[in-house]
């Protein structure tokens, strides 16, 4: 999987996910519900820098694999939704085992 430039977007992908999925069901009710701020400071630093990952690995596939721009969008947008990376995986799947050309939309 760390083999290919999709590969290594998946694993960004999925860091990213459960990051977010972490910061919002977990640290933030930690931070609103019983005051523990920390939790929030710790793993939103965590999820700033995985997203900044992400979005390299998103970069580097557009420009090495020649995605067209709205199948970049697409992959850019889907790290701002709750599960998001998730879903989008399948297609990033079927891509790099070559079961399917790379679509616009892909999901």
């Amino acid at each position: 999987m760390m083999s290919s430039a999709i590969g290594r977007l998946r694993i960004a992908g999925m860091l990213e996910g459960i990051s977010f999925v972490l910061l919002l069901f977990l640290a933030m009710p930690l931070k609103y519900g019983l005051g523990m701020d920390m939790a929030v400071t710790i793993t939103g630093a965590v999820h700033g820098g995985l997203f900044i990952l992400y979005m390299a690995a998103v970069l580097f596939v557009w420009i090495q694999r020649r995605w067209p721009v709205p199948r970049a969008m697409i992959a850019a947008v889907v790290s701002i939704i709750p599960f998001g990376p998730f879903v989008f995986d399948k297609s990033l799947r079927k891509e790099e085992e070559g079961s399917a050309p790379h679509s616009a939309i892909g999901m």
